[in-house]
């Protein structure tokens, strides 16, 4: 029998989640690296240098990886010979280890949390509650994983009730080009099988607390139905050409995992969860002598990798930027962002569609400027800023056109692709849209040099700030034109690897 106290698993529970805010998993570093090493795509190829230049700047300066702290996710089993010295129950012994670690001084994580999630979607401003997982097993131990899930990657979940006789590959092949890039490949799917509708999303998620081993798994070959799956799967995403943000290029997946678990002799029911390239999980076992003890890892396992954006890139100014001199920019080029932008995202945009509809002045004027979609962390010390990632650029697709049309805005920048609406938009008032790597937020963030709110303090980390950038890189993805390089870059490399195969054969 184990006594459990309950500061040990409070305790835990903090100091897991400030861990996965700084350190990415070894496996998965060791993997982006492999991947970039092999990458024929050029604009691929610097999107993970960045991915990886950021992930040991975040080691170093023990601030996170991605502006997304995510929505934590626990699955505890708990020894049925365990007794608790508490006097909460364990959901609530969880999510106090949630409130500490998000509100810690030296590494303030943002809180994205809103309760009233279909009303007023009030932000709880602790990042509580998590969505916790428990079951109780043999054993006098109590066995944790931790994760912190971003939006961008979690809101690409897909679950398909399928026929018993239908193709699980298929179904991944044709799903996954759907997801578009907003959950930051290069990552990793999970994909439950079997059991109920909710099941298969519970081992979805669950699986992918399980470590990067595909490349063993190949060398040493299938010996289950479910790892010849595994492989399957794994070469069959990779082969469409996706890339490191969609961009085009040979690794889409690093890893695909999967659970499952019987089913009904009619269903086959399958869930998809993706990992981004800010995957954040931590293993412990507590067993009665106290907190857990989560070792750094060391800096010297991260490569040396450096990013150098070359005398031709074109540097602009943002606060003498023309109409004229945007109609100059070609899809995937690189520019280097120098001047004042302003941020928007959901809420903000909502609120200025909101205000032109009732025919009110905007707090702040937009013609000629860029809009950066992000919602930084609060900075810490000396920053400006806190990580001040990317975010899915889809999500303001609605409001594009409205914006566009009644503002003069002339940019926009954010993270993925955009969808048809938008582009078309674009397209007719000769904007532009870029892109900035998601899954680089630290990195980013230290092109900002000033951080000011300028509208809608209300909205927290959604309200409107100015940024002052200093060569902030970004890449060209949709042009005045209309032309979209998450469109023509996965077209290309997919067609590149199938004749490859080709070759091959």
């Amino acid at each position: 029998m184990s006594i459990i106290k309950e500061d040990d698993l409070i305790d835990s529970v903090a100091d897991a989640l400030q861990f996965i805010s700084y350190y990415h998993p070894l496996d998965f570093v060791k993997a982006v690296h492999e991947a970039y090493e092999r990458e024929e795509s050029k604009a691929a190829k610097d999107s993970m240098a960045q991915i990886l230049i950021n992930s040991r700047m975040c080691a170093e300066g023990k601030r996170p990886i991605c502006q997304d702290t995510g929505i934590v996710t626990v699955f505890i089993k708990i020894g049925m010979n365990v007794q608790w010295e508490s006097t909460r129950s364990v959901t609530d012994m969880i999510n106090e280890g949630v409130r500490r670690a998000y509100l810690h001084p030296d590494n303030v994580l943002r809180a994205s949390i809103l309760a009233d999630p279909a009303g007023a979607r009030k932000n709880t401003k602790d990042n509580t509650p998590a969505v916790i997982h428990m079951e109780v097993v043999p054993g006098d131990t109590v066995e944790v994983h931790v994760a912190a899930k971003g939006g961008g990657s979690e809101n690409k979940s897909k679950l398909a009730m399928l026929n018993p006789s239908d193709d699980i590959v298929e179904w991944v092949k044709k799903t996954v080009p759907t997801m578009g890039a907003g959950w930051c490949p290069p990552g990793m799917l999970g994909i439950g099988i079997g059991g109920t509708a909710e099941k298969a999303m519970v081992m979805a998620k669950e699986s992918l607390m399980e470590p990067i081993d595909i490349h063993e798994l190949k060398a040493r070959g299938p010996q289950t139905r479910v790892e010849e799956l595994r492989l399957a799967i794994f070469d069959a995403v990779n082969n469409l050409g996706i890339g490191a943000q969609g961009l085009g290029g040979l690794t889409t997946v690093l890893d695909v995992k999967i659970m499952d678990y019987p089913t009904h002799a009619a269903s086959l029911p399958v869930a998809m969860i993706p990992n981004c390239a800010a995957t954040r999980h931590a293993h412990f076992v507590l067993d009665g002598s106290g907190p857990a003890d989560l070792v750094p890892p060391s800096l010297d396992d991260w490569p040396e990798i450096t990013w150098e954006v070359g005398e031709s890139v074109r540097r602009v100014d943002l606060n003498t930027i023309t109409p004229e001199q945007v109609k100059e920019w070609q899809p995937g080029e690189t520019v280097l962002l120098n001047g004042k932008m302003l941020t928007g995202r959901d809420a903000a945009h909502k609120k200025m569609v909101e205000m032109i509809a009732n025919g009110e002045e905007l707090p702040v004027d937009l013609k000629g400027r860029f809009i950066y979609y992000v919602g930084p962390v609060d900075p810490v010390r000396d920053e400006a800023v806190g990580p001040a990632g990317p975010t899915t650029a889809t999500r303001m697709d609605k409001f594009t056109r409205t914006i566009l049309d009644k503002t003069g805005l002339l940019g926009m920048i954010g993270k993925s692709e955009r969808g048809p609406v938008a582009i078309e938009a674009i397209k007719e008032f000769g904007a532009v849209y870029l892109m900035a790597v998601g899954g680089a937020a630290y990195l980013v963030s230290k092109a900002i040099k000033k951080a000011d709110v300028v509208a809608f303090p209300e909205l927290g980390m959604e309200a409107i700030y100015e940024f002052d950038v200093v060569d902030m890189p970004v890449t060209v993805a949709v042009d005045t034109l209309g032309t979209s390089v998450h469109i023509t870059g996965p077209a290309e490399w997919k067609a590149r690897i199938e004749a490859q195969a080709l070759e091959i054969k």
